[in-house]
């Protein structure tokens, strides 16, 4: 059976996974592979918004991105039945409109600051953030700590400042790497890229579970 290797590990836990909702924003080269992972292991209701369709260049680093020219969240939607598509994109104005209450835990796998705040002010205890990925070659060098606490990513930086300015004061966790960036062009590896999606899978496997 498809799970049965989950349920070995998870044990009578597992409908906890079954039971849960997952809200991913972002699917590309970190935010994909955490939808994949946690599709495979068991989540039973998984969101995903995303206004990208795939292109050439995404193939270095993205699950599916052979389908070229197609919805990224299509293709995911495609793949697994639990999976729900919204080809849409994700702006300060959507994340102000969308109702974040159903869910569970919700992954921030965008690039927008202005988005990545308001995500964080309206459900901050639920939500796990990715930094900067791209420009790395060594996933070793990822960390997941609290945003107050990073250091070495410029766009958590960035992210701290602007919280700030907003008045945020809330805590939550994010993934980021303490590697220093090897390219000023938007390089990226899928060995580091991956290696945050899967973290961030872990991440809300943990939560669910704890």
């Amino acid at each position: 059976m498809r799970f049965d290797r989950c349920k070995k590990l998870f044990a009578d836990e597992f409908s906890k996974l079954q039971n849960t909702k997952v809200l991913v924003l972002g699917v590309g080269g970190v935010g994909g592979m955490c939808v994949d992972c946690l599709a495979r292991s068991g989540v039973g209701k998984i969101v995903i918004v995303d206004c990208d369709s795939f292109d050439i260049t995404n193939q270095n680093r993205q699950l599916y991105s052979e389908e070229v020219g197609k919805s990224k969240v299509e293709v995911f939607a495609s793949r697994y039945e639990n999976i729900t598509p919204f080809h849409e994109k994700i702006t300060k104005e959507w994340v102000e409109k969308f109702d974040f209450e159903s869910f569970d835990v919700v992954v921030d796998a965008i690039d927008d600051i202005p988005a990545k705040i308001e995500v964080a002010k309206k459900c901050h205890e639920k939500l796990i953030s990715s930094m900067g990925s791209a420009k790395r070659l060594d996933p070793s060098c990822m960390v997941v700590q609290d945003i107050w606490k990073t250091f070495g990513d410029r766009l958590a930086k960035k992210f701290r400042y602007e919280l700030k300015k907003n008045g945020f004061s809330g805590k939550f966790d994010v993934v980021f790497s303490t590697e220093e960036p090897r390219c000023k062009e938007m390089g990226s590896f899928m060995g580091v890229t991956g290696s945050f999606g899967l973290r961030i899978c872990s991440l809300v496997m943990e939560r669910i579970l704890s």
